[in-house]
């Protein structure tokens, strides 16, 4: 197919024009030779260097032509276009001889203009190919006062030509994988960091301030030092997709500063780089990371896109195949699902979707080194029709294929469709973030609705939601805070949220939280208040990390940082969000690495379920305790005043060194009859480093201080008789107070 000549003003051009047009030199900077687009092949898709040329392959089902666009170095100047000259079913492709990487393209689609049957094209819009490796941005930022929408506002195609502000692609030679040296972490072994990687190191002083919120700055010696102090064994990345931010944000003079709105899918975001190759420092950092026995796994969203609803721009995949694209009303098909809440919805019902995907996260594993994935409201990916499957297409074709194999693989389990609350419905091998987890330990410690059972299958791996469907305990990924919502320290100092900061009158960010602000809303210097917030955080804590489970870390609860009560700071690019390391607490930092090094050493809870029956000499692996050392009976788990018990554990199968947690969520001191054993304690949650020098020596209880948790060992290193005996009345009306 012959290409058009157009000069370097982006002039609006017919929707009807030929297919036959005259050949003319390629942009600047190219050899200024008359090329013509060969036929070339439909596969792989996207635009890839293919011998001396690049080949083009692009998806569209619906579309009657589409036309590739090809700009000046710099992306101002539209120099050529011409017509894809082949269709390979629903795959449209050609070759252009002799060009290579470097090259900056767009593309143009035609057909219908229907929205009520889901058709939205527009030539008059140009799209980014969804594929893109690179995305040259337009000189000063995306312009929303472009026109970048596809209808005006009576809903006809809006002709204008919009290619002067869009995003563009860059062909890019990735060139075989590099031989990643991997530190494929066992599953027991590994607690997630979760962080963002421009607040991690925004602030953190021993990074060079050229490196500060970058992929080197968290590959420098202070945050790897940071992070081999902490004893993490995998930094959980938000997203690292490059991204754009929403309109509305734009207006207010914020941005997505979570960046939970992906633009390029194989891009990493070029803001978070500290050089002019963002795709070589992610590389260069992976690498690090790996050396120092750190893996690394980035969040994906892959519900959405930031085209939003029908008001939206034309990006890319609105433009190229509405309706092959997205997920469609059957009885509104010119608007759009949104079980993201964000405007729309992918649909990995479709082939070439779900073949996005796949090549998306084959790309990160093969390209980039990442080690594992969250994805984004996954309860989305895993819908056939408009039912939550198990087996659905989309788990099927991850389990299968080849490049996936031994990758974490981690799913926030819900989305805002029908029946989208999902948790521990997943298929096996996956982890998935239990909410249930985060909300039975804050309303146990904070003062909240709780049981003691309730709180007891939380530390015991979530058995009422993963067990039942034979999944492992460690497939629950504990969490007390995340980047969504408080932070830890902000847990124990608001009952309210303060979002003010984000121009939307305090009513973003969710009203229940089930915080306690121990006393006094926000800063004090009150030293009974301050006493109470760091033992209720050493707690919260303590009861994370030495949960069955695989626990999640988020970063700044190990230093107390405050977010000044804002529960939703997703377009809070600042001191808000930005950990504040100059004012870390160290003693808490020192009492976090301690308890983490007690799990690598004890595992207290094991990777496997305890069955709590007795072998034939009487011994459990697992007996849960009233304070007068019996065993709890029905009604004492399901009393909802108390805060007080112990778990008497031993390896599951019977030997191996017992262990006991003690537990106190009381606000008083209060004696616990200790099981036979030379106890020892391993922890001590009231102690500002939580070490203790506390021993038995034949004392029958223990005094339990107020909101503490301990840890004892027996350091006789035998076998404990799990108290079996039937309870009787002696103290059982204190111990259900």
């Amino acid at each position: 197919m012959d290409a058009l000549n157009l000069p370097c003003a982006n002039a609006d051009t017919d929707a009807g024009a030929g297919d036959a047009q005259p050949s003319v030199p390629l942009p600047a900077g190219m050899p200024a030779q008359v090329w013509r687009l060969e036929p070339g092949r439909p596969w792989p898709l996207g635009a890839h260097v293919d011998g001396d040329g690049v080949n083009f392959a692009v998806y569209s089902r619906h579309a009657t032509r589409i036309e590739l666009c090809l700009f000046d170095d710099q992306g101002r100047c539209e120099r050529l276009r011409g017509a894809l000259p082949a269709r390979s079913g629903d795959v449209w492709h050609g070759r252009l001889p002799r060009a290579g990487a470097g090259l900056v393209y767009g593309l143009r689609a035609h057909g219908p203009w229907r929205p009520e049957e889901g058709h939205r094209f527009n030539p008059g819009k140009l799209l980014l190919d969804p594929w893109a490796r690179e995305i040259v941005v337009p000189e000063g930022g995306f312009d929303w006062h472009a026109p970048h929408r596809g209808s005006d506002e009576q809903g006809r195609p809006d002709r204008r030509d919009n290619a002067a502000a869009a995003h563009k692609a860059r062909v890019v030679d990735d060139g075989p994988p590099p031989r990643w040296q991997r530190p494929a972490r066992a599953l027991a072994e590994t607690v997630l960091y979760e962080l963002h990687l421009r607040a991690f190191s925004m602030r953190m002083a021993g990074v060079p301030a050229g490196l500060r919120g970058t992929y080197a700055g968290l590959a420098s010696d202070a945050a790897i030092a940071h992070l081999q102090r902490l004893g993490v064994t995998a930094v959980s990345l938000l997203p690292v997709h490059h991204k754009l931010d929403e309109a509305a944000l734009s207006a207010r003079g914020l941005v997505n500063h979570w960046g939970y709105n992906t633009l390029g899918f194989f891009c990493p975001e070029p803001r978070y780089a500290a050089t002019s190759t963002p795709r070589q420092e992610f590389r260069a950092m992976v690498q690090r990371l790996h050396a120092a026995g750190i893996e690394v796994v980035i969040d994906v969203v892959f519900n959405h896109t930031a085209e939003g609803d029908a008001r939206g721009p034309t990006l890319s995949w609105r433009g190229l195949d509405n309706a092959g694209w997205y997920r469609l009303p059957e009885g509104d098909r010119a608007g759009y699902e949104n079980w993201s809440g964000c405007g729309n919805t992918l649909d990995l019902g479709q082939a070439r979707v779900l073949q996005f995907v796949l090549d998306s996260l084959r790309y990160w594993v093969q390209q980039m080194g990442v080690d594992g994935f969250r994805f984004d409201l996954a309860a989305a990916l895993g819908r056939e029709g408009t039912h939550f499957d198990r087996h659905a297409a989309f788990f099927k074709a991850i389990a299968q294929d080849p490049a996936l194999q031994g990758v974490k693989l981690i799913a926030e389990p819900w989305d805002l469709g029908p029946d989208g609350y999902r948790l521990g419905q997943f298929p096996d091998g996956w982890l998935e973030w239990n909410d249930r987890f985060r909300d039975g330990v804050r309303a146990f410690w904070l003062g909240g609705e709780s049981t003691r059972g309730e709180f007891a299958l939380r530390l015991a791996g979530s058995a009422d939601l993963f067990q039942p469907r034979a999944r492992a305990p460690l497939e629950s990924v504990n969490y007390v805070v995340a980047h969504d919502g408080f932070s830890l320290a902000d847990l124990v100092s608001y009952d309210l949220r303060h979002n003010e900061a984000n121009g939307e009158g305090n009513r973003d960010g969710h009203p229940h939280n089930l915080s306690w602000n121990c006393g006094w809303e926000g800063p004090t210097t009150r030293p009974e208040v301050l006493a109470r917030r760091a033992r209720l955080q050493r707690a919260l804590l303590a009861t994370l990390l030495l949960a069955q489970g695989t626990p999640m870390l988020a970063a700044g609860a190990e230093i107390g940082h405050s977010q000044r009560g804002n529960n939703n700071p997703y377009c809070q690019d600042n001191e808000i969000t930005w950990l504040d390391w100059e004012h870390a607490d160290q003693g808490l930092l020192a009492f976090t690495a301690h308890v983490l090094a007690l799990r690598r050493r004890l595992l207290p809870f094991g990777s496997d379920w305890y069955s709590g029956a007795p072998d034939r000499k009487g011994r459990t692996d697992l007996a849960w305790l009233r304070r007068t050392g019996r065993p709890l009976t029905v009604p004492e788990w399901e009393n909802r005043t108390s805060r007080v018990l112990g778990a008497l554990i031993g390896a599951p199968g019977g030997g191996g060194a017992p262990l006991l947690l003690l537990v106190n969520g009381r606000d008083h001191d209060l004696d616990f009859e200790l099981p036979p054993g030379d106890w020892v304690a391993e922890l001590d949650t009231t102690q500002a480093d939580g070490r203790s020098s506390w021993q038995r020596h034949g004392a029958p209880r223990l005094r339990l201080p107020a909101r503490s948790l301990l840890l004892l060992r027996d350091a006789g290193q035998g076998r404990t008789e799990a108290a079996g005996a039937p309870d009787d009345s002696t103290g059982q009306a204190e111990d259900r107070r």
